[in-house]
């Protein structure tokens, strides 16, 4: 990954407003307001897919994000690489990139909700108890 490809994709999605780039594995996670968003490795970018855009991807014949580790590939179906056609369509690479910071979003939500339920509390603090069982 090179600087000058991440820097170069982020003034890309200048029209979103506080882009942030930070180092991960051997490339970049690109964050919007805090929520991840989309991957760099090896000078390809990735967005965050999940069933709120995962038909686009589909539609152009985009598999998920996969690397090799020990003689087997591994997939990561919650990220897709771009269509390179976006990179000549600066408008529609940022309608890609704000379904993806939306993926990312629902993403987030869903993992703050599933972390409240392992606690056992509800949004307000309330303890959450099994069905059938009252608050003493």
């Amino acid at each position: 990954m090179t600087n000058e490809f991440v820097e170069f994709v982020k003034d890309q999605m200048a029209p979103l407003g506080g882009i942030v780039s930070r180092r991960m594995f051997s490339g970049a996670g690109l964050y919007h307001d805090g929520v991840i968003f989309a991957l760099i490795l090896r000078d390809t970018l990735y967005f965050k897919v999940d069933d709120g855009n995962r038909a686009a991807y589909e539609a152009e014949g985009l598999s998920p994000f996969s690397y090799q580790v020990k003689g087997r590939t591994v997939e990561i179906g919650s990220y897709r690489r771009v269509p390179e056609r976006l990179f000549d369509d600066a408008d529609e690479m940022v309608d890609w990139a704000r379904a993806a910071v939306a993926a990312g979003r629902r993403a987030e939500a869903k993992k703050k909700k599933t972390a409240r339920l392992r606690r056992g509390t509800a949004r307000g603090g309330a303890e959450i108890l099994p069905k059938g069982r009252r608050a003493r």
